[in-house]
């Protein structure tokens, strides 16, 4: 059925719309004909199967499974077939993601010209250090003259850069074997457990997995679904196995008789405050605008992680990129100074 895979903003744009037409009225296979008047000539293949699909009565998320969507999208899609409010939850899911989608070109916009900057540094650093010092080093040698601390500097990381050019590469190896041959081999929730542990990616993962757990079990309350009911179409939709096992594992819990918010509490794929939050909503009876508010809350916080982050290494590779630049400036000058005080 898939011709090429839809890049994931195009997935979200294209839910959007949906959304956007089944507000205002229209039957699904009525949105997507209308949207598939708008886009090239694979996409309307695409579309055109998605529909013999669903005549077919196929579910709409097997059907954008088989158009290889992003499966949080998919997600979102699986969840509103089962609480009905299948509008509001496709836009929720496509802003999400849009949103995600643009914080990610954001942040490669923001360090794709420093790192670019730092290469061309480096290869000038290297050029320098090879060919260069070696002479003043020869000219500082027949002069009697000590080589001075920027000419040392500039040869040390010149020389230190294949040697960590290598160690990276070694390191990109031998991570790839691990995570092909023992990471996938563990089960999921060990997986999400040691991915928590890295550094900036842990916390992050921590804000999406909170997010999409709030607003999906949100929109599910919302249908008139008790907890426990809900948790049982986490577990079914086993697309997604993350969440698929650890509401398994919250559903074995509630039946032994665990409060809901200490479940939560023990589990660490999960932000600290949504116990706090699922214990408010369950005692003033709104516990899912209670989730509805608190997504919306880990978005905003997700990208302000994002922003911190890229004020936070941006300048930091210009300042490295800047020292560099003077000490081979320097490297370079002061022997030329050395040798006019000598004449």
């Amino acid at each position: 059925m898939r011709n090429r895979k839809w890049p994931l903003k195009e997935q979200a744009e294209f839910l959007k719309k949906a959304g956007e037409l089944l507000q205002r009225g229209y039957h699904l296979s009525e949105a997507i004909e209308s949207l598939s008047y708008q886009l090239p000539g694979t996409r309307k293949r695409d579309l055109e199967a998605c529909l013999s699909l669903l005549k077919n009565g196929v579910p709409f998320h097997k059907a954008l499974e088989d158009m290889g969507f992003n499966r949080e999208l998919s997600g979102y899609v699986f969840f509103a077939e089962q609480h009905g409010n299948f509008a509001d939850a496709v836009l929720e899911g496509s802003k999400a993601l849009l949103n995600r989608d643009r914080d990610a070109r954001k942040l490669i916009k923001l360090m794709y010209y420093p790192l670019l900057l730092l290469a061309f540094t480096s290869i000038l650093l290297i050029f320098v250090q090879k060919s260069l010092l070696p002479r003043f080093s020869l000219l500082f040698v027949s002069m009697g003259l000590k080589a001075n601390f920027f000419t040392v500097f500039i040869s040390t990381i010149g020389q230190a850069l294949p040697i960590l050019g290598g160690i990276v590469l070694t390191t990109i190896f031998i991570g790839a074997g691990l995570y092909q041959f023992r990471f996938k081999t563990l089960p999921v929730l060990v997986q999400r457990k040691l991915l928590l542990r890295l550094p900036f990616a842990g916390s992050v993962l921590r804000i999406l997995h909170t997010h999409y757990f709030s607003i999906q079990l949100c929109y599910l309350l919302s249908g008139g679904l008790s907890v426990f009911e809900a948790l049982s179409f986490f577990v079914e939709n086993k697309k997604q196995e993350f969440y698929s096992e650890a509401a398994g594992l919250i559903k074995e819990q509630l039946a032994s008789g665990e409060r809901l918010e200490a479940i939560l509490g023990s589990m660490p794929f999960f932000e600290d405050e949504l116990p706090m939050v699922v214990r408010h909503g369950q005692e003033n009876g709104r516990l899912e605008e209670e989730l509805r508010f608190y997504s919306k809350h880990c978005l905003s916080k997700l990208e302000g992680k994002v922003e911190k982050m890229t004020r936070t290494i941006q300048p930091v590779v210009f300042l490295v990129i800047a020292l560099l630049v003077i000490s081979m400036y320097m490297a370079i000058l002061l022997p030329m100074f050395h040798m006019l005080d000598g004449i």
